[in-house]
């Protein structure tokens, strides 16, 4: 069943108008997370929030947004002026225009939804709408509000559906000039260039995500297993980092280096175990519990027995 929907409104190029809903395509909900404890009894840390002159604690309700002009200097602004002021985008994506991908800096790109009709109406536009961003090999340009903010989207075609991205406005971009700028001028030589590119062509490949593996998150989860055993952690020896004193020895030693690791990935190799919910699956079962299929062996196996006797 698909996650709770984000955002619902309607989807309009031009007078096609439908009804679309608005789902998240990532999620971090699988990784390891941790709570804050304290060290002395054990218990979790609990966040309160609390007048910053009086020490109270404020409940919710009298709780309001405000603008700092200056310290100790507040502009309150109330839930009802924010909905007075909330642009059309709050409940529909009007597409503006229509670029190439290409024309789309990655600095702007923020996170992917998914983007599909909202209820039993409406297929027949968004197919249309859909179905013409693919014929026309373009990327749709829109704007949504979400948690407030209106943002920028960028709509493809997927399968069935449409892959929208949220995109940063240029104010939102640091440029590039403050931190390139004290780059040195080095000069390149073609023999440098020459071995560079061959590692580069003995290392060609398709991306294909499922050939990685997250090696700090399978960490995390040896290092839970290991504690809740009751081993003792040692900490590893980390390698040492040296200088390149050669610039061009370093890189004749990568083209062999690139060549045997070449030959090792054309071999059969094991796919990284990949648990169907997710890192936590990998996880020790809680003591005094058996997992579902070894209890059902031995329930099984004691039944055999009691029948033999």
């Amino acid at each position: 069943m698909a996650p709770r929907a984000n955002w619902k409104g309607f989807l309009r190029l031009s007078l096609v108008t439908c009804p679309v809903a608005l789902y998240p395509a990532t999620s971090e909900s699988e990784k390891i997370s941790f709570n804050q404890l304290n060290r002395q009894t054990g218990h979790r840390i609990k966040y309160l929030k609390v007048d910053a002159d009086t020490g109270d604690e404020v409940p919710n309700e009298d709780i309001v947004k405000g603008y700092q002009l200056e310290k100790d200097q507040f502009i309150e602004v109330t839930k009802d002026e924010l909905e007075e002021i909330a642009p059309e985008s709050t409940r529909t994506i009007e597409i503006d225009e229509f670029v190439d991908r290409s024309d789309i800096d990655p600095r702007y790109l923020i996170r992917s939804y998914y983007l599909r009709p909202d209820g039993k109406v409406g297929h027949d536009a968004f197919a249309v709408i859909r179905e013409t961003i693919r014929e026309m090999d373009k990327v749709a340009i829109g704007r949504v509000v979400l948690t407030n903010r209106e943002h920028i989207i960028a709509l493809e075609p997927m399968d069935k559906g449409l892959v929208g991205t949220l995109l940063r406005y240029p104010y939102e971009v640091r440029s590039e000039a403050e931190y390139f700028d004290e780059i040195q001028d080095v000069k390149v030589t073609k023999d440098m260039l020459d071995l560079a590119k061959h590692i580069v062509n003995q290392k060609a490949g398709r991306f294909d995500p499922e050939k990685f593996e997250d090696h700090y998150e399978s960490a995390l989860v040896e290092l839970i297993n290991q504690k809740r055993a009751g081993k003792v952690i040692r900490p590893k020896e980390r390698p040492k980092g040296e200088n390149v004193v050669d610039l061009m020895d370093a890189l004749r030693k990568s083209v062999g280096g690139a060549t045997a690791e070449t030959a090792a990935q054309k071999r059969p190799a094991k796919k990284p175990k990949k648990a169907s919910g997710g890192q936590k699956e990998m996880l020790m079962s809680i003591a005094g519990k058996k997992p579902a299929k070894e209890a059902a062996a031995k329930k099984q196996a004691a039944g055999v027995r009691r029948k033999s006797a």
